[in-house]
């Protein structure tokens, strides 16, 4: 499987690479960064150290600098200074490419129509820029897995939103909205169902590079959530496009709040049962193309294929 990367790293999203790293049926074939967990120059930075660290030849175009509307905000609490717990070290010999994240994204997805995957795990402003260069990038990627959401659990940045959906809620619901035949939603509902407890933690090997920048992530887990260990995001999103079985779904239309007060940046589906001949109609993106929406996870089966991932050379 063949895989675009559009990421904001961050700690999860250096776990994500890790994971694909570790797995044979996985090809990264390029990374783009996003504003989002830092500001997109950080964000670059680390993707060019994690991809040089783990030995993927591929290029590093840095994307947005900002949300389509709002103001920019990052959180340097949860992710360290540098977006990696402090411990990111010395700069890469590597650069990025000159394209924007966006502009790569299209001229890949136009020279190989339908071969090439797209994981995104970062809020969607690249992808959504790439939408407008690009209206049918929708026809030219195979599967589109987006790590986003909190549809029937709580928000994380907010009680009510996601932090990826949340920090560009145009943009995700410009992506919800574009028509993508094979599209998954990987949100909260799983994601902090698979909580790493303290112990797994504490089973990687002291010299594990992740184990360093995950002490700051767990750190930040435990005073948030109220126990030891830590939540992947990111790489349980990575896990899904390559093993979409780990997971069960369910099936609709999809569309993120724009204007709520409380509510801003959370996805919503109209989930209501309507008998034949109902008096009601669909009142949430009835027009919109249906896309898969994770809500059980093989937590145990995940978690082994991490650590497992994080333990190699």
């Amino acid at each position: 499987m063949r895989i675009i990367v559009d990421a904001d790293p961050g700690i999860d999203d250096a776990l994500a690479l890790y994971y694909l790293r570790a797995q044979a049926k996985a090809e990264v074939v390029a990374v783009g960064t996003v504003h989002g967990n830092v500001p997109v120059e950080v964000a670059t930075a680390n993707a060019l150290r994690l991809v040089e660290r783990l030995g993927f030849d591929v290029p590093v175009a840095m994307g947005a600098k900002r949300p389509l509307a709002q103001a920019l905000q990052t959180a340097e609490d949860v992710h360290g200074p540098d977006g990696l717990g402090g411990v990111a070290g010395e700069a890469a010999a590597k650069v990025a490419t000159e394209k924007s994240a966006a502009e790569q994204l299209v001229q890949l997805a136009r020279e190989q129509p339908g071969e090439l995957n797209l994981l995104a795990i970062g809020p969607l402003t690249n992808v959504a820029l790439a939408l407008q260069i690009e209206p049918e990038l929708p026809n030219l990627l195979d599967k589109v897995v987006v790590m986003g959401g909190a549809l029937n659990v709580p928000g994380n940045i907010t009680s009510q939103a996601e932090a990826n959906f949340w920090h560009d809620p145009e943009a995700a619901d410009l992506v919800l909205g574009a028509g993508f035949a094979d599209l998954t939603v990987v949100g909260l509902d799983v994601t902090m169902a698979s909580h790493a407890p303290g112990e797994w933690l504490e089973a990687l090997p002291q010299d594990c590079y992740p184990r360093r920048f995950l002490r700051f992530y767990a750190d930040f887990y435990e005073s948030f959530l109220g126990k030891a260990g830590f939540v992947p995001h990111d790489p349980l999103a990575a896990a899904i496009l390559l093993e979409p079985d780990l997971a069960t779904y369910v099936e609709d239309r999809f569309a993120v709040e724009l204007g709520g007060r409380y509510t801003r940046g959370k996805v919503v589906a109209d989930q209501r049962f309507l008998a034949p001949g109902s008096p009601f109609g669909r009142d949430i993106a009835p027009e919109r193309t249906t896309a898969k929406y994770a809500v059980d996870v093989d937590k145990d089966r995940f978690l082994e294929q991490l650590q497992d991932a994080l333990v190699q050379p």
